[in-house]
């Protein structure tokens, strides 16, 4: 199998910068706490599934005090997302993996029902396709393989929105990729997206 480098984007997780959509129903440490839960989730799942390297690329960048002092497995690394839209950010850190010959999944951290095995599924489809992607309920994606970056999947899409999984099969497409569309995800960013959070994770908030 593939072993791709997985590449978690993440805010930190503090109250007033993460989840900020969902303060009206959880308020802004209720947010953030939420924020918390999945971050460790997603990192716990990347080390469960035992790919290749995992990577914690973050905003605010490392040498802010929550990432100073943010405890990561020694088999992890972080990285800072830089400067620029997601697109920007997502391409450079794409192009990072790719230049050192790897390919490359990358994640957020709003998609509690992804799981271990979903990586690993990503990555058995990597094996044949240019590129696999999970999209989720809201129009976007939770996941998105690459075995070969092209600047065109990330440069002019409409972040944030219901189109962006579309608009990013259309750019594969155009790029002559094959690409493997796997199950639809639930992201967790809008007040109603929390009936999705697994079982009793919502009682803990």
């Amino acid at each position: 199998m593939n072993k791709p480098r997985l590449i978690i984007f993440a805010k930190a997780p503090l109250p007033g910068l993460a989840k900020t959509r969902l303060i009206p129903e959880l308020g802004a440490e209720g947010a953030a706490q939420l924020a918390g839960k999945m971050l460790r989730h997603t990192l716990n799942l990347c080390a469960r599934a035992q790919l290749g390297p995992v990577e914690l690329c973050v905003t605010p960048d490392c040498d802010d005090a929550y990432w100073k002092n943010f405890s990561l497995s020694e088999n992890m690394t972080l990285s800072s997302q830089g400067d620029g839209d997601l697109g920007k950010r997502l391409l450079r850190a794409a192009n990072r993996a790719a230049g050192n010959g790897e390919s490359v999944l990358l994640l957020g951290t709003d998609c509690p029902q992804l799981t271990a095995e979903h990586l690993k599924t990503a990555a058995s489809a990597l094996e044949k396709s240019d590129a696999v992607i999970y999209p989720t309920r809201d129009g976007g994606y939770a996941l998105l393989g690459l075995n070969r970056v092209e600047p065109s999947l990330f440069e002019d899409i409409s972040w944030s929105t219901e189109v962006v999984a579309r608009q990013t099969r259309e750019r594969m497409v155009q790029c002559d990729m094959r690409c493997e569309w796997l199950e639809t995800l639930a992201d967790i960013d809008e007040p109603a997206d929390l009936d999705y959070l697994p079982e009793g994770w919502k009682s803990t908030l």
